[in-house]
């Protein structure tokens, strides 16, 4: 297992310089540069030229890039262009909002998905799984954008129950936390029901109705302590597609997240943030992967035994060799 982790990590640098060279490149080959937001409305081209060569983008974008990752990896993520602020400390600041927002609709996609999916796939057939899946139709179908905006129209507009964008108060996280979370919510139910068909009829289970084990047990407790592994797959995925920036919902709210942080520097070709932030992301969610590939071993000892029976085979076919050679 340890051996695994590590490869993990090693495989993470490859992952990083393939990423980070192709932001750099994208923004090279993208029409116009920071200048044009540096530079005051009057200013002589003369001028344009001496921001450009103060900021280093009159060179070759690959001497830049390789400047840029011995930088990196002495802990120097760069300085914005537009603010000049550290990189890693603007990035700091809005991850906090973007976990606020993504765990809060997690939690919530969670919470509501995992007992409809339970409750359609008991039904299986009848006119509440049918129900069930219907509604989760409609999360996956529903543009989060759309979505969002009828609830803003509604509970912020018409009743003025709760904030319509911004993060200033702690319910401003409701909105967008439901509006990321319903397609979530939909994907894992319909997930959830799957999975739960596939153990639901087992042997085992039918052996432990047969003890006299109560229903609610066998389901709760048996049935889905199986069907956990591809639950678990999506609840990483969704962790990581909020983590990797969900820029509809952000932008919609207004929220100071992750993805509007990105997005607002591509629109002003601010590279050292967009770079840092991406860097910085992919780094996030190679830890969520990984730790989800972990947790597989935790749910399901079947992989954990995977894991051990391959380190002792490598020991066997060790100490194998050195008989030979002996």
């Amino acid at each position: 297992m340890y051996r695994y982790v590590l490869k993990r990590l090693l495989l993470m640098i490859p992952v990083m310089l393939g990423v980070s060279l192709l932001v750099y490149c994208v923004l090279d080959l993208a029409p116009g540069d920071a200048v044009s937001f540096l530079a005051p409305a009057d200013a002589t081209l003369e001028e344009r030229e001496q921001i450009r060569h103060d900021l280093g983008l009159d060179r070759n974008v690959f001497i830049r890039y390789a400047e840029y990752m011995v930088n990196m990896f002495h802990g120097d993520l760069g300085k914005s262009y537009l603010t000049g602020r550290d990189v890693f400390k603007t990035f700091a600041e809005k991850v906090p909002n973007t976990l606020y927002m993504g765990f809060t609709a997690v939690f919530i996609s969670v919470i509501l998905s995992i007992p409809l999916g339970i409750y359609a796939a008991i039904h299986r057939g009848t006119l509440r799984d049918n129900a069930s899946m219907v509604f989760a139709l409609f999360g996956i179908s529903i543009p989060n954008f759309w979505l969002g905006l009828l609830l803003i129209l509604y509970f912020s507009l018409k009743l003025r129950w709760l904030p319509s964008g911004g993060a200033q108060r702690p319910e401003s996280v409701i909105l967008p936390a439901i509006t990321l979370g319903f397609g979530m919510m939909a994907m894992l139910a319909r997930t959830t029901r799957s999975s739960m068909l596939e153990v639901i009829n087992q042997d085992y289970l039918r052996t432990a109705r047969a003890k006299g084990v109560p229903e609610r047990v066998v389901i709760n407790k048996h049935a889905l302590k199986n069907a956990l592994i591809p639950i678990i797959t999506i609840i990483g995925t969704q962790i990581s597609t909020v983590l990797g920036g969900a820029v509809v919902t952000e932008t919609v709210f207004s929220w100071p997240g992750v993805g509007r942080l990105i997005v607002d520097s591509l629109n002003s070709r601010d590279t050292p943030q967009v770079t840092g932030s991406v860097i910085l992301t992919t780094l996030f969610l190679s830890f969520i992967v990984l730790l989800v590939d972990i947790l597989y071993g935790v749910v399901d000892p079947r992989i954990k035994a995977q894991y051990t029976s391959s380190k002792k085979r490598g020991k066997s076919v060790g100490a194998d060799k050195q008989k030979v050679s002996a």
